[in-house]
Parts: structure tokens; sequence; C-alpha cells
């Protein structure tokens, strides 16, 4: 069976990148695609005549990203700009995240199916208040890796002691958070030093370029280790002569695999029944797994409707009401204590209200700041939610795709708050 897990050619990583304003983010990603060979003739050709038209004498790589600052300089609102690009060794989809802390909420849309994050920091002013909410969201997602960018060494004469002193403080602080992994890699993205090419400066250095750390880092692993999820996201029911008893539930396979003869629980429901035939793309199927696209048909005629989640009977989520998450609050409005929301979880929408807002992290020194009475954006706090019905929600912890929800404005359908089901932080922040 093919897997996540695969190397080659054929393997796929998503990341996301994240820096405070003028860390030379966009450098770094548009370095990263030349070098690369990732950039169109024609993209290429308009960076280097805009170069010089302002007087550049080299191409700013910079520019390749330009779209975005002019598109915010018009009032237009950014979220995370997706690109695509492939080397011999691996695939890649890059979230490219804004920088300002204003946006910092665009990297929980950008890092929420990220495998790793890089979070570049400017060598002159080493670990800042935004590095620290970037490594929070990341740990925060439960991203399993995560590369510190230390851009700039080049204004800093190429020291080694200035590159220790960040990556050690930065390893600290996300060790703090529970990020499994750090790799801290001194980069000059202007010159190219360290980010496709080894440098030439910096020979005390040992380690990886930026482009062979994401081609060699270990990626989702096999998906039969994950328990089996499947929202149903539209009922078939052709009722044609040639399907006359023809009923299927279609959806994507959230986590795990599904196989022929496996027993299941339809949630919230909790009946019960065996997998009789499993459809991909029209073709019969003995086995299925995430991320693939898939019709169940089941062996009992189940009252089974959008929203549902088909589950192994074995290990089945235990249908709640009263949902404890770890959120990050998206939007301008406050979310408060009392507030009427939609709950949205994979395919399933339920009404809620927020009971409670137990506490607010301060990102400074990790302390829980207690009943803050509200969170406004960009805040990353603790809610507790009643809602109108039972869900079969996971904890973020076993899955990020069943653990996690929204909520959503009943009013105009504003997202409001992207929410992380049960504990999202190992151990309570602090006590680490």
């Amino acid at each position: 069976m093919t897997t996540a897990g695969q190397t080659g050619a054929t393997a796929l990583l998503r990341f996301a990148t994240a820096g405070s304003v003028d860390d030379g983010k966009s450098t770094l990603v548009g370095r990263l695609l030349h070098d690369s060979r990732s950039v169109l003739a024609d993209q290429l050709e308009a960076v280097e005549h805009a170069s010089r038209s302002r007087g550049h004498d080299a191409p700013d790589l910079a520019l390749l990203t330009d779209g975005l600052r002019a598109e915010r300089e018009q009032g237009i609102t950014i979220d995370v700009a997706y690109r695509y690009f492939a080397t011999a060794r691996r695939r890649f989809v890059l979230a490219d995240t804004p920088g300002h802390v204003q946006y910092t909420r665009n990297m929980v849309t950008g890092a929420s199916t990220a495998e790793l994050a890089v979070v570049l920091v400017d060598a002159r002013n080493g670990v800042v208040e935004q590095t620290r909410r970037h490594a929070a969201v990341a740990a925060l997602l439960r991203v399993p890796h995560v590369v510190l960018a230390v851009n700039k060494m080049d204004l800093v004469d190429w020291a080694e002691p200035v590159f220790a002193r960040i990556a050690e403080e930065f390893g600290a602080y996300a060790a703090s958070l529970g990020v499994p992994e750090v790799t801290a890699i001194p980069v000059s993205a202007l010159a190219g030093d360290n980010v496709v090419t080894p440098s030439a400066h910096m020979d005390w250095y040992g380690g990886p370029t930026v482009l062979e750390h994401l081609e060699t880092v270990p990626v989702v692993a096999d998906p039969t280790r994950d328990p089996a999820r499947f929202p149903v996201q539209y009922v078939i029911r052709p009722q044609t002569p040639e399907h006359p008893d023809y009923r299927g539930y279609a959806g994507q396979i959230a986590s795990g695999v599904l196989r022929v003869g496996d027993p299941v629980t339809v949630l919230p429901s909790g009946r019960t029944s065996t997998i009789a035939a499993l459809d991909a793309l029209g073709t019969p199927a003995d086995v299925a797994w995430a991320p693939q696209s898939v019709t169940v048909r089941l062996a009992d005629d189940l009252d089974v409707s959008r929203g549902d989640l088909i589950a192994p009977t074995t290990g089945a989520p235990a249908p709640v009401r009263d949902v404890e998450a770890t959120v990050c609050h998206v939007a301008d409005r406050p979310l408060r204590t009392g507030d009427r929301v939609l709950l949205k979880h994979t395919t399933r929408t339920v009404k809620a209200i927020v009971k409670d807002l137990p506490s607010r992290l301060n990102l400074t020194d990790l302390s829980q700041h207690p009943a803050p009475g509200e969170l406004t954006a960009n805040d990353i706090g603790r809610v507790v939610l009643r809602t109108a019905e039972p869900l079969a929600l996971d904890p973020y912890a076993v899955s990020r795709r069943t653990g996690s929800f929204l909520l959503i404005d009943p009013a105009d359908g504003t997202t409001l708050t992207a929410g992380m089901a049960g504990t999202a932080f190992a151990t309570p922040l602090g006590e680490r």
C-alpha cells in the first residue's frame, strides 16, 4: 500500500513560513524558489525588470511575493499565499503567511495542515514577541517539525556566537511549549547562504541547508497507525432502475484506514454496522486510507446523514456536548462568555454557547491570565462550550483533523475562532 510516509519524488511536504515584519521572509521564500529553479522564466524576467527600474543591480527576489504587498496597499485582506514547487527528491506545498502582528491569526490557517514550520528571525534582533507568538501557534497546532532560520547573518559578520545565542534562546522557549523538534539554520537569504547551497562564509556550521532539510525531514507516518475517521459529506441515493437500492455515504477519509468487513459505529447516533463495500472513483476497493475520497456502503439500512461520523466500533470517540478547548481567536469582534455561536466540526455544524473563558495565554512568559472576560483578535486562550447536539470530537492531541473545529458567527457566517479540542499542550504552560 502506498502511504504518505513514503520517500522519493512522489513524497509531499506541506510547510508554512512565518516571521516578523522585515525579518526577510519574502526574500527567503524568493531565494528558495529561485535557487531550486522553481520560478518560471517570465516571472524571473518580470522580477529582473522591476529590480532594474528600482535601481537594483541584482534581482530583488522579494518581489516574487510583491503581489501580496500590493494587494494590502489596495486594502484587500490577505490570508495565506500558497505556492507549489518540486525538486527531484520531494514535492512541496508552501503556505506563506503574513508577518505583521495583526495577521498572526493567518498563521493558524497556513500551519493547520503543515508538517513543518519555518520561523524566521533577524540575527540583529534575535527572538522578539512575534517570534514567540509564532512558536506558540506552531506548538498549539502540533506542527511536528520547526525550523529556526536565523537570517541576515551577513549583517552580523557571520558570527557563530550570535547564531548560538539565538538558537539557544528559541530552543528553550520552544521546549517549554512542548515543540518536539527544532532545527536551527544560519542563513543569508539575500546572498543565498545556506538556503539552497551551503555557505562559504560559515564554515563553523556543519548542518543542512534549508532545502536539504526540507527534502529529508520525515513526513507523515503510515496512516494505518491513526484511528479511522470518516465524516459523511453526502448521501448518494440514485433510486434509478439500474441502482434501485443503492445507498452510499461519500466523503474524505480524515484519518486511518477503512476496510470491507470492518465493524463500524455511526456517530453521534451510536448505531452499528459493517462496511459492505468501498467505492473509490467509481471503482470497487477492498481498502482505502486517508486522505482518499470514497463512498462507503454499509451492510445495514441505517439513518445516516451529512455530518455523521463513521468510525471503527473499537475505539470510536464518545459523543459529547460539553467541549473544552484551546483556541486562537481570529476575528476583530471579541469572543465573550455567553456568546451564541455555530460550531463547525468536519462536515457537521451545530449551535453552541460560550459557557466560560477560563484563561488567556501570555506569550511573553507563558503564564495563564485567568478569567480574561473576552478574547480579542490573535489571542490564544481556553474556552468551555456547550453544544445543542452531541459531537464526536477526538482530542486534538490524537487527531489534528477530527480534533479541530471552527466557531462561526450565526448572524453573518464570519469565522470567529479556531479551536483545538482537549488540552492542546501536553502539560500546562509554564510547568515544564
